[in-house]
């Protein structure tokens, strides 16, 4: 084997466990974007809208509720625990902090493993109208990916806002 060859990364030759692969990484990437700031710099608005990097992991578990529970078993928000409507799941309570987000999310996505751990690609769940797993598998990939773009650079205007004399 080539030098070149050992340093590309060991992809899963399985569809759904490359799938799988995917969106652990950007629930790592959503989730980590909070370490290391404080509790002001997790909740600046930096954009015109409500978005904080505090509020998207808060988004995300929301994301994976709506369509890794709910899509699934037709449980209610209010069940599954999460806000009422997406423009709420962004919204921050007083209480909310760095570290009880991560945890709500690491909660979220654990149980989230749980649920889709039983099921096949091919199968047809109806908590939010029949749809087949791979598609919910592949709306949560495409939600993940586009916040974590987001929140990859809203981290970077923070961090360089760090050092940067101007406002």
């Amino acid at each position: 084997m080539s030098e070149e060859a050992e340093l590309e990364p060991r992809w899963t030759v399985e569809q759904r466990q490359r799938i799988v692969e995917l969106i652990d990484g950007y629930r790592t990437a959503l989730h980590d974007s909070l370490e290391g700031l404080t509790e002001e710099e997790a909740r600046r608005r930096l954009v015109p809208s409500r978005t904080t990097l505090l509020g998207l992991v808060r988004h995300v578990t929301f994301v994976e509720g709506v369509w890794f529970d709910q899509a699934v078993t037709g449980r209610s928000y209010a069940e599954i625990g999460i806000a009422s409507t997406v423009d709420g799941s962004f919204t921050l309570g007083k209480g909310d902090t760095v570290e009880s987000v991560q945890l709500a999310y690491r909660q979220r996505c654990d149980a989230s493993r749980r649920t889709m751990a039983g099921l096949r690609s091919d199968d047809v769940v109806d908590g939010r109208g029949a749809r087949p797993v791979w598609a919910l598998e592949l709306q949560v990939l495409r939600e993940l990916a586009q916040h974590a773009g987001h929140a990859d650079i809203l981290r970077e205007q923070i961090l360089a806002s760090r050092t940067d004399p101007t406002p």
